[in-house]
């Protein structure tokens, strides 16, 4: 029971990341008029450096969800290394990309500084994550670099959480702007307290 308990939970966890993954899309091809681009001024939509950062963010970070959940497949690992290794390197590219971009977009957050505050934490966190991850693989430590892609894929399924919670955030206060404030800590806290019970639960000692 156990074991179909986890085949139903990866199934679930690959086809949200797969999803939300491939969600900018509708913002590539959709135009402005959708999404948190319908609350955004007219002169921040026609800055070209925020659009640089919007768009990096959103094409990256899906590139990073798309790859970044097969990276936890044991099967993966064992019967295709270097599959693994490809992958991981373009985890690594995109987070990077589009951490450093959230942190930018971050400062133009609706919703305020406190939403701001929150987006640009993750983006923080989610860049010395990916960062530690590796360095750790590249000195060959893979207890260090396990622990710390469990910690950067949690800040990257912030994207994936925040379109859960939102709507039932919206439903319980009947306002966007408080769900939006709210959820811009909901989506990647939590996120980080079961990164450091899985991190426990494999027995990883990152320090």
């Amino acid at each position: 029971m156990a074991g179909r308990g986890n085949q139903v939970a990866w199934f679930v966890f690959a086809f949200l990341a797969i999803g939300v993954g491939l969600y900018p899309l509708f913002y590539v091809f959709g135009g402005r008029e959708m999404g948190l681009l319908l609350s955004k001024s007219e002169t921040l939509l026609s800055n070209n450096l925020w659009n640089v950062g919007f768009y990096g963010h959103i094409i990256f970070g899906g590139i990073a969800l798309l790859t970044g959940w097969s990276q936890f497949s044991q099967k993966l690992r064992a019967r295709r290394l270097n599959l693994h290794r490809n992958l991981g390197k373009v985890y690594i590219s995109a987070a990077l990309i589009s951490g450093i971009c959230a942190i930018y977009i971050g400062f133009y957050a609706t919703g305020g500084w406190i939403a701001s505050v929150g987006f640009i934490l993750l983006g923080i966190i989610w860049l010395y994550t990916t960062l530690a991850a590796y360095r750790a693989i590249k000195r060959k430590d893979t207890q260090l670099h396990q622990g710390m892609m469990i910690y950067s894929y949690a800040a990257c399924f912030a994207a994936v959480t925040l379109r859960l919670w939102l709507p039932f955030l919206v439903f319980v206060f009947g306002e966007f702007l408080v769900a939006y404030r709210i959820v811009a800590w909901l989506c990647w806290v939590p996120n980080l307290f079961f990164a450091y019970y899985l991190v426990k639960r494999k027995g990883i000692v990152l320090g």
